[in-house]
């Protein structure tokens, strides 16, 4: 039976759900939980997409993504493709890693929103030693909604889901944790029914940001690029030029994240290039808007330029 078609639309908030085969678990050590949020936090410089909440079991993620104009598909195929990478490599094993493609179901309404990333927050309950001080468990993003601590990466937004109970932070977080302990043994099922209980005031739920249309043009980039590089115009071309590395994995992280390009594109734009090398120059733009102040707004500073 062929798959049905996922749900999709650029101003889409998402609540995504993975899980490993069976007979293996997904996170075998807190170094391997540690090591996905860092993939997660690669993925969203290159694809801009927003985490609302997050937690990571030894067997299963739950996440809310607003996607911000990023194809959700292509989003989480790179970032369980390259966790199921890594993991197969560290834990000497071969095959799949996750239990078919990832779930994924639309947030509709502020309610559901809210709830939803209660029930999330309440998942290590089930966790030894987590029982009743949930707000510890450091795999989920309970501790950084209650200010119990700093989100070392700057992976989650907590302001939109905080902003509903007050606009004052503490009482907003005060009401927020008196929410999930509310919540502590609903599951997602009875969220599910609450929600088609309330579905004379469902709407199609965006986030207030504005969507990040992804359709600038790719010579536009290009050109943004050999600028900001200073260099002559056609050298990002030549595969043994010295000096352009960086220009090209910025060139590659602009192209990804923007223009939606696919690695066969790139191929074909920079020619004489294969699909990993693409990857590894992708890999080269990441880390500089990530750990180089100089390229850390590249992707704001292309913007304002083209908007």
């Amino acid at each position: 039976m062929p798959r049905m078609a996922r749900q999709k639309h650029e101003g889409a908030v998402f609540h995504i759900m993975s899980r490993s085969i069976s007979e293996v678990q997904l996170f075998r050590s807190d170094e391997d939980k540690q090591q996905y949020l860092l993939i997660l936090k690669e993925y969203q410089k290159v694809y801009g997409f927003i985490v609302y909440a997050y937690c990571l079991m030894d067997n299963h993620i739950h996440m809310i993504i607003f996607c911000n104009g990023a194809d959700i598909s292509k989003v989480m195929h790179c970032i369980n493709f390259k966790y199921a990478k890594y993991y197969n490599s560290v834990h000497e094993r071969h095959g799949h890693l996750f239990q078919d493609r990832f779930k994924s179901k639309i947030v509709t309404d502020d309610r559901y929103l809210t709830k939803l990333s209660a029930y999330i927050h309440n998942n290590p309950k089930d966790v030894q030693g987590y029982e009743n001080n949930i707000q510890d468990y450091k795999f989920s993003s309970l501790g950084i909604y209650l200010g119990l601590r700093n989100d070392k990466l700057n992976i989650v937004d907590d302001e939109v889901i905080l902003s509903m109970f007050d606009n004052d932070k503490n009482k907003a977080r005060k009401r927020y944790a008196g929410l999930v302990t509310e919540l502590k043994d609903d599951t997602v099922n009875n969220i599910s029914q609450e929600e088609v209980e309330f579905n004379n005031e469902k709407t199609e739920y965006r986030s207030g940001k504005k969507v990040l249309v992804r359709n600038f043009k790719i010579n536009d980039v290009v050109e943004f690029v050999e600028n900001k590089f200073n260099i002559n115009k056609g050298i990002l071309h030549l595969k043994f030029h010295r000096g352009i590395m960086a220009a090209r994995g910025i060139l590659i992280l602009l192209l990804r994240n923007l223009c939606n390009s696919k690695c066969k594109e790139i191929c074909d734009l920079l020619g004489n290039i294969t699909i990993s090398q693409v990857s590894k120059l992708s890999n080269v733009g990441i880390s500089l808007a990530i750990n180089n102040e100089q390229y850390a707004n590249i992707i704001n500073e292309f913007i304002e330029c083209y908007k």
